[in-house]
């Protein structure tokens, strides 16, 4: 079971999200927060895979909670839960570690999707909205551009086009199938220039690419 900690003010919200994923079959709800204080303290205590989070609440807003939370050792992975009225502050929670967005108007089905693939390890990159968040709040002024663009002088060139790869939202399958490679080689590779770049996921890493104009 995948166990998911969801964190809104509005009850109505919490309880809705809880029937939708709970419904799933292999999600279980252990916990809700009504704002980025509780949730931080409830991840203390729960042992939550996937904390589903809204973007600004009263007090501690979700961006400064996916901050701490993502500092933590071992932390569960972030999905961030916003209107279609995107967050100008929204590149905070990527570069903190959220792994994606989701829009409150996400079909069921869907939602529960998204749970599962980032419990399982990837990024919420393929839904448009995660790539126009990117795309639209990824600062590009000059100097960050070319100290962007100098990382990637550390990658090999298959790191490279692989991390290019995964800035267009492919998933390790779809990059072996492009790239002719076996899924478990992709992964290394992927594990390998992370490591390189000092990032923690695919999401940082696909702001990374847009910020060195690569992509």
């Amino acid at each position: 079971m995948i166990r998911v900690l969801i964190v809104d003010d509005e009850a109505l919200v919490r309880s809705g999200l809880r029937l939708i994923l709970e419904a799933a079959g292999d999600i279980v709800v252990v916990g809700e927060a009504r704002d980025g204080a509780e949730a931080v303290a409830a991840v203390e205590r729960l042992r939550a895979d996937v904390v589903l989070m809204d973007v600004r609440m009263p007090g501690m807003d979700g961006l400064t909670a996916a901050e701490r939370i993502t500092r933590r050792d071992d932390p569960p992975k972030v999905i961030m839960l916003t209107t279609f009225d995107l967050d100008e502050h929204v590149h905070r929670a990527l570069r903190a570690g959220a792994v994606g967005f989701l829009l409150k108007d996400t079909p069921p089905r869907d939602l529960a999707s998204a749970v599962r693939t980032v419990a399982a390890g990837n990024a919420m990159l393929a839904p448009t909205v995660t790539r126009r968040l990117i795309e639209s709040y990824a600062e590009r002024r000059p100097s960050r551009a070319q100290a962007a663009h100098d990382r990637f002088a550390a990658l090999t060139t298959r790191e490279r086009q692989v991390v290019r790869a995964v800035a267009r939202g492919l998933s390790n399958a779809e990059i072996g199938r492009e790239l002719t490679m076996r899924e478990a080689t992709v992964k290394t590779h992927v594990s390998r220039a992370l490591a390189k770049l000092g990032l923690t996921n695919r999401v940082q890493a696909a702001i990374l690419v847009y910020e060195a104009g690569l992509i």
